[in-house]
């Protein structure tokens, strides 16, 4: 199964640097924010997770309380972050434009 749904697109965005030492290449662990949009009603959610597929995975299938009436979705948006406090920030960034401007720029590009 693809992560973005059948015939979706999903842009990925990455601040990751090149890793000088292969210390922390090893025990790099990269933090995801990431936007999904339902297929049933359109809106959007906007979660923080080290596995983005596995998150997909447990919305769909219905587990998470607060999404489970507005199933399936499908994967628009992933940034990485280096650390969970940068993608927890930008997680509360996203949450403050959400259905503005700024919110409307970051999920179509412009």
């Amino acid at each position: 199964t693809r992560l973005g749904g059948v015939g979706s697109q999903v842009r990925i965005l990455s601040s990751r640097q090149v890793k000088i030492s292969t210390f922390v290449e090893i025990f790099f662990m990269p933090q995801f924010v990431y936007i999904l949009q339902s297929q049933k009603d359109n809106k959007y959610y906007i979660g923080e997770s080290a596995d983005v597929a596995a998150r997909l995975l447990y919305h769909n299938s219905g587990k998470q309380r607060s999404t489970k009436k507005r199933i399936p979705f499908r994967i628009v948006l992933i940034e990485e972050f280096e650390t969970r406090t940068a993608a927890l920030q930008r997680e509360k960034q996203i949450k403050s434009w959400k259905g503005g401007v700024a919110f409307k720029n970051l999920i179509f590009g412009m």
